[in-house]
C-alpha cells in the first residue's frame, strides 16, 4: 500500500490549506455572530451569508464537489485515499465541509442518489446538490425503537395504486431545520413479512410534501447546531409517487450499506483534523500560560500527553488512509473491517485529545471563547452517530472470530451494522 499524495492531491492540498487560511479562519467569528444575531432576532433557522459569500470561491478555486467519486455529473470527484488528507484539513473547523459542498448528510444523500436514484430524480434533486444551492435530510432514525439495529425501525411505506404512503416518526433528521432543505431520503418498511434485510425502502420526497410536519429541533449537548440543525420530524399519510422509490422495494438495507460506508470515512477524516486543531492549540495555549513560576508546557504530565496525542493522530491517520485505499480496490464490502475499526478509533481517539486540550485551557477551555467545546461534543456524538462503538466492536469481533472457524466463507457471512444513532 502506497499512501504517498500524487502531485494533484499535493497541490490541492496546499491550495485548500490557503483558502482555509485566507477564507475560513478568518471568518469564524463571523459566522457563530451570524447564528447569535439570527437567534436574537428570533429565528436562528436562517442560512449564514458567510457561508453563501464563500461557496462561489470554493468553486472558482477547484474545491468543490470533490467527496463524489466515479460520477459523470462531478468529473473532479476524488478517490477516498484521495479525498482523506483534504477532508481532514476541511475538518478542522466544524463548518468548512459545507463551503465546499462536503457537508453530511448532502454528501451521503448525493451519492444515494448518484448510484440509486432514477435520470429524473437525479435532476430533480441531485443536480441542484451538487450545484449547492439546496440542502438535503435522511430520515432514518426512530424515537421509539434502538436504531442501532435498522431491522428495528418500525416507519411504513405502503403502496396505494401509483403512490406510496409513508407514515412514522424520525428523530435525529439532520437538516430538516434548514429552510434550504428541500428533499428527504426517508427508510421504512415496504413488506413487513419480508427477510429481515428485504423489509425496508428507501424513498425520495420534497421537504414540502403535506403530511411532513417538524416538530423539534433537537440539541446535541445543548448546541443546536443552527442552521443545519437535527430534528424530531413527523410522517404522517404522506404521498409520493411510485417513480420516488430508490432502485426498488426492498432494497433499503443495500442503499443504506452503499451509503454508510463512505459517511463513516468522511466522519473520520474530519476527526483528525478537530484533533490537530486541538493538538496545536493545546501547544500554544501550555507555551503561553505560567503557573508556579513556569511555563505550564514544562509539566513532565503534559509531555506525556502532547507525545501520547501525536501517537494516536498519526496512528489513526494511518488506519484511515488504509480504509480508503481498501475502498477504492477491492470495494466496502471487503473493507468492512477496516472501516467499522476507523470508525471506532477516530472519534475515541478525538475525543480524548480534545478533552486533554480543554483541560490545558482551563476555565477558557469550556466556553466560547475556543471551539474546543464545540469540538468536543460533535466528536462525542460521532461516537453514537453512524453507529454506536459497541455495534462496531460486535461486528469487528465477528469477523475476527469468522477467521479462525471452520465456516465455509466465515468472514463474508458477517453483517455489517446499518445503522445511524441509538
Amino acid at each position: 500500500m502506497d499512501f504517498e499524495y500524487t502531485p494533484k492531491v499535493r497541490q490541492m492540498r496546499e491550495r485548500l490549506i490557503g483558502f482555509m487560511d485566507e477564507y475560513i479562519v478568518p471568518n469564524e467569528d463571523r459566522y457563530h455572530q451570524e447564528i447569535e444575531d439570527n437567534r436574537a432576532k428570533g429565528n436562528a433557522w436562517v442560512p449564514t451569508k458567510v457561508i453563501e459569500e464563500l461557496k462561489p470561491k470554493a468553486r472558482a478555486a477547484g474545491l468543490w464537489n470533490l467527496f463524489l467519486p466515479h460520477s459523470a455529473r462531478v468529473p473532479e470527484g476524488l478517490s477516498n485515499l484521495e479525498y482523506a488528507p483534504l477532508c481532514e484539513i476541511m475538518g478542522r473547523v466544524p463548518f468548512a465541509s459545507e463551503v465546499f459542498n462536503c457537508s453530511a448528510p448532502d454528501t451521503g444523500n448525493m451519492e444515494t442518489l448518484e448510484r440509486y436514484a432514477s435520470e429524473e430524480i437525479k435532476r430533480k434533486w441531485l443536480d441542484p446538490l451538487l450545484a449547492g444551492e439546496i440542502r438535503s435530510a435522511f430520515a432514518m432514525t426512530e424515537p421509539l425503537v434502538a436504531s442501532s439495529d435498522a431491522t428495528n425501525i418500525e416507519s411504513s411505506i405502503r403502496r396505494e395504486g401509483d403512490e406510496y404512503v409513508l407514515n412514522g416518526r424520525k428523530w435525529w433528521t439532520s437538516g430538516a431545520m434548514d429552510p434550504r432543505c428541500k428533499i428527504h431520503i426517508f427508510m421504512g418498511k415496504t413488506n413487513p413479512e419480508a427477510g429481515r434485510h428485504e423489509q425496508q425502502s428507501m424513498i425520495a420526497l420534497p421537504a414540502d410534501t403535506p403530511g411532513i410536519t417538524v416538530k423539534r429541533s433537537l440539541s446535541v449537548f445543548g448546541y443546536d447546531d443552527a442552521p443545519h440543525g437535527h430534528a424530531e420530524v413527523i410522517y404522517e399519510n404522506v404521498r409520493v409517487p411510485v417513480g420516488n422509490i430508490l432502485l426498488g422495494e426492498g432494497r433499503g438495507f443495500e442503499i443504506a450499506q452503499g451509503r454508510l460506508g463512505p459517511g463513516r470515512i468522511h466522519h473520520c477524516m474530519r476527526s483528525i483534523g478537530a484533533a490537530e486543531r486541538a493538538l496545536e492549540l493545546m501547544c500554544k495555549r501550555l507555551s503561553s500560560r505560567v503557573a508556579f513560576g513556569k511555563a505550564v508546557s514544562t509539566q513532565s504530565v503534559w509531555h506525556e500527553r502532547i507525545a501520547e496525542a501525536r501517537c494516536m493522530i498519526d496512528q489513526t491517520r494511518l488506519m484511515t488512509l488504509k480504509a480508503a485505499y481498501m475502498m477504492d480496490t477491492v470495494g466496502n464490502k471487503v473493507a468492512k473491517a477496516e472501516i467499522a475499526m476507523i470508525k471506532v478509533i477516530a472519534p475515541n481517539m478525538a475525543t480524548q485529545i480534545i478533552d486533554w486540550a480543554i483541560q490545558a485551557h482551563g476555565g477558557g477551555g469550556v466556553c466560547q471563547d475556543f471551539p474546543l467545546a464545540s469540538l468536543y461534543c460533535h466528536q462525542r456524538t460521532l461516537r453514537i452517530a453512524d453507529g454506536p462503538d459497541e455495534v462496531h466492536r460486535n461486528a469487528i469481533a465477528k469477523i475476527e472470530l469468522a477467521k479462525h472457524l471452520a465456516i465455509p466463507g466465515g468472514v463474508d457471512k458477517v453483517e455489517m451494522p446499518i445503522t445511524r444513532g441509538s
